[in-house]
């Protein structure tokens, strides 16, 4: 949910790759008011080992058309912002629903494990469990965009 650091509220954000990916390496307008809490403390990017990998993995895409450089200046951007949640707690069994793509479930876990406001997605798959995963009252899987009026807030 959020936490308190000097004083101010910090919220917990999980975001999928595509997201991390409009922020760090295409600046996109979509995901700047994201972008801003983050950078001024007020959110804070939470990631697992699974999570960095896959962002390894699709930094390396060629339609990216990012040189080595590039690559490795994103990542670590990403990875300096960011705090990598404790794999032994990732590991604790949670019954959440079932993403219809196993690749995805691993956001979820983590948004879970890691107490986060919101798991912010543009994937489909993530989006359709929504409405289940708000009903458990824990997080809320919402797009980009969605979450702008309370990180603009405060």
């Amino acid at each position: 949910m959020s936490q308190k650091v000097d004083g101010v509220a910090t919220w917990q954000l999980v975001l999928d790759t595509n997201v991390v990916l409009d922020w760090i390496v295409f600046n996109d307008p979509g995901v700047e008011c994201i972008a801003r809490a983050i950078e001024s403390g007020q959110a804070q990017p939470v990631t697992s080992d699974a999570c960095l990998e896959e962002l390894r993995r699709v930094l390396d895409y060629p339609a990216l058309k990012l040189d080595a450089a590039a690559r490795s200046i994103a990542f670590e951007r990403y990875r300096a912002s960011a705090t990598l949640f404790d794999a032994g707690v990732l590991s604790a069994p949670v019954a959440l629903p079932r993403c219809t793509d196993a690749d995805d479930q691993k956001f979820l876990e983590l948004a879970w494990h890691a107490n986060a406001r919101w798991l912010i997605t543009k994937d489909r798959a993530l989006l359709k469990l929504a409405r289940a995963v708000g009903k458990l009252g824990r997080f809320t899987v919402v797009q980009p965009g969605q979450c702008d009026r309370e990180l603009a807030a405060g």
